[in-house]
């Protein structure tokens, strides 16, 4: 059933914006509510802005007043600087959370509930299956941070599900999102000039771009679908790959060395790399997207190499290395490869 009334939390962030736009755009949706502590820097549309706190019990007012049928949770924060602090973060993640469930569970006129999660609660060790699938446990629980975060948070939707059956709960497990206005932790990794790499790793990077990312969302919010899904771009990624078609240079670190490096970068703001990220640059991680396909029936129109590029173009990036070139000789270094494959073979 098409909304009528929807609110978006975490309308001050990019894709929460653009989600909200594109509601706004729709005339059979009467009216489109966008919460956030902070006002919004791009234009909503005919959106109406609620400069709103969702840890607070207040929210249960805003959904019964405008009679909201429909719930777009986008505001669960991946960084610590993003939200003022470690425990800011827990509180606006976790506790707000809390707090937009219960607010949902008593509105009556809540018949959907979509909640943005991601795919760091699978973890990344050396024990990790090839493709997780969304059954699959992480092989060790995370202690902290974000991840620990998406956990709790799917903990408490699961059992909002149990206690309102009624309402269809879709639950987004989303990989990076990378794309036009999208800053993020890797994407200001991958625009370093020299990019710290953990020697003797070559982890693969899954992608998502901004407007598959946009897709799926609406695409929940306009149909039924529940359930948990991976969405992430086909296909994957090394970092060695993305660093050369980047055109940048690596800088192999010592295993031991990279919790140091990463406190010094964390410290001094160029980039906010939790402990669980940094694993992720040693072991990376891959989702297993076919019930994105055929249960949710949405294909992502970008892979994770076509996600990739369209990023590297969009970003003025001075390219330490003539990045045609590296690509060039990456693709006639393949060809050799599989030549000789064929040869061996024969």
């Amino acid at each position: 059933m098409r909304p009528r009334c929807v609110l978006v939390t975490g309308v001050s962030r990019p894709l929460g914006a653009q989600v909200a736009s594109v509601f706004a755009a729709d005339p059979e949706i009467e009216n489109v509510i966008g919460v956030d502590t902070a006002p919004p820097h791009d234009d909503l549309g005919r959106t109406q802005f609620v400069r709103a706190d969702i840890r607070n019990p207040l929210i249960a007012k805003v959904i019964g007043a405008a009679a909201v049928d429909t719930v777009l949770h986008l505001n669960v924060i991946a960084t610590p600087l993003g939200a003022g602090g470690r425990a800011t973060m827990k509180e606006i993640n976790v506790i707000g959370t809390m707090q937009l469930l219960a607010a949902c569970q008593k509105a009556p006129s809540v018949t959907k509930v979509i909640v943005k999660s991601t795919t760091t609660i699978y973890g990344s060790s050396p024990r990790d299956p090839a493709l997780f699938t969304e059954d699959m446990e992480p092989r060790s629980l995370p202690r902290g941070g974000y991840s620990k975060d998406a956990l709790e948070v799917e903990g408490y939707v699961r059992g909002f599900s149990r206690r309102r059956p009624d309402v269809t709960v879709s639950v987004l497990r989303f990989t990076n999102i990378v794309g036009p206005g999208i800053d993020s932790p890797l994407t200001r990794y991958l625009e370093l000039p020299v990019v710290p790499t953990v020697l003797g790793f070559d982890p693969r990077l899954q992608l998502l771009h901004s407007e598959d990312a946009l897709g799926v969302l609406v695409k929940a919010a306009v149909e039924d679908h529940p359930g948990t899904f991976n969405v992430a771009g086909d296909g994957v990624l090394l970092l060695s790959q993305a660093v050369r078609r980047a055109g940048r240079a690596p800088l192999p670190v010592p295993s031991p060395a990279v919790v140091t490096l990463g406190n010094l970068v964390r410290r001094s703001r160029l980039l906010d790399f939790s402990a669980e990220q940094l694993g992720f640059l040693a072991h990376g991680r891959a989702v297993d997207t076919t019930r994105l396909k055929h249960v949710f029936n949405y294909v992502p129109r970008f892979t994770t190499l076509q996600t990739f590029d369209d990023f590297v173009r969009d970003r003025p990036m001075r390219f330490a290395i003539d990045r045609d070139a590296v690509i060039r000789l990456e693709r006639t270094l393949l060809d050799v490869l599989a030549r000789r494959r064929l040869v061996g073979t024969s």
